[in-house]
């Protein structure tokens, strides 16, 4: 707009319709366990549903729940859930939906720990899943009949494959299946995937929702039908529940959302597109690269992988890294590298990694804020160290 109005930065400005308590301009901790009723009416009420009031923190909190009006808000969503992590924003959603007997399609290269749990937990639940290349939509139109849910990410986990989103969730929707997405990685900034058709946008909130590597936490975004069922059928069951704490937090760390992704998005362009012109990368695993993204995908975040060329040795790459630390994790203020060798040597499920598309000589890189030009010269400094010759 020619003032410069942005509704979307502007809606992360007041965290909700209602003032706080003291008429404060960051929202209070309401740290309690339970709430009290005025009267036995007022409780029979609530117990029978007919009052939306919060009466226990594991069913219902304040500060929670502004937190997830906001993440709705932002997503285009109707109503929103908060849990203590990604994985039970993932375990309980999918639990929701699917039974012993049924059957998931999920695309290839997922986020490992998402991988695993459909691998192990769900398995022993009588849970298939079927596989498939999300960018061959023949291929997902096959796989769909019988099934029950859909299970995307894109882009993808360390290769960073994207789909048409939209076209995805079309051809669910024609066969009644629940389509769910984790876009962790976009964020709501740059990919609002319930425009695109999908029912349910899943969150590990650790990432850039919150945004400064201090908070777990979980939340899943949909229509009030969706996420009520979730409410009803496994957030109070599996106990997944999200601690007021936390909550602020992830408010404080939302408020600035727009502004950390640009900035993600502008370092992270820059480091890429320099690797992919070194003599000893051989390839680049990152959207942002491409001439044109992906429907639906406004924009880049900060975490992408690369692969090196024979003749670098990534222990000593990571090891004379200075900026960027070794660590799990992502999304926050800090860049970081997790090398594709540390991976593939996990003793859980080694084999695995196969599924994820993980290189020996990959390492995947979370840029963060603390400059381009000082991160690429830790970098450059540490290919020098690593290329043998």
């Amino acid at each position: 707009m020619s003032n410069g109005f942005d509704p979307f930065e502007a809606s992360l400005i007041v965290a909700h319709d209602m003032s706080h308590a003291y008429d404060a301009v960051v929202p209070p901790i309401v740290q309690t366990s339970l709430f009290t009723f005025t009267d036995y009416d007022d409780m029979v009420a609530s117990y029978r549903g007919e009052k939306i009031r919060p009466m226990y923190t594991r069913g219902l909190n304040p500060t929670v729940r502004i937190f997830e009006e906001m993440l709705a808000k932002l997503e285009g969503a109707e109503d929103a859930i908060g849990f203590a992590s990604g994985m039970s924003a993932i375990s309980s959603t999918v639990l929701s939906f699917v039974e012993p007997g049924d059957r998931i399609v999920a695309v290839k290269h997922l986020y490992p720990d998402a991988f695993r749990l459909f691998g192990t937990f769900f398995k022993r639940m009588g849970i298939d899943v079927t596989y498939v290349d999300g960018r061959d939509e023949e291929e997902v139109a096959r796989a769909l009949p019988g099934a029950k849910f859909l299970y995307l990410e894109s882009p993808t986990s360390w290769v960073m494959q994207t789909h048409d989103v939209a076209a995805l969730a079309a051809l669910a929707k024609t066969h009644g299946i629940i389509c769910a997405i984790d876009n962790s990685w976009a964020s709501p900034v740059f990919q609002q995937p319930i425009s695109l058709g999908v029912d349910l946008v899943i969150h590990s909130a650790s990432k850039y929702l919150g945004g400064h590597s201090d908070v777990v936490a979980g939340v899943v975004a949909g229509s009030k039908d969706l996420i009520g069922r979730i409410r009803s059928e496994a957030y109070p069951y599996l106990g997944g529940k999200l601690s007021p704490f936390d909550a602020w937090l992830l408010i404080r760390g939302m408020r600035t959302l727009p502004i950390r992704m640009k900035a993600h998005e502008q370092s992270t362009v820059e480091i890429a597109k320099r690797l992919q012109a070194h003599d000893a990368v051989e390839a680049v695993c990152y959207p942002g690269l491409a001439n044109q993204l992906a429907p639906g995908l406004k924009g880049t975040s900060g975490l992408f992988s690369f692969i090196f060329k024979d003749g670098v040795n990534v222990r000593t790459f990571s090891d004379h890294l200075e900026l960027f630390k070794l660590g799990v994790s992502w999304g926050g203020h800090e860049s970081l590298i997790v090398p594709g060798e540390v991976v593939l040597s996990q003793k859980a499920q080694p084999n695995s990694a196969v599924a994820f598309g993980i290189s020996p000589r990959s390492v995947r890189l979370h840029v963060g804020l603390e400059g381009t030009e000082a991160l690429w010269s830790d970098i450059e400094a540490a290919i020098t160290a690593a290329t043998v010759g």
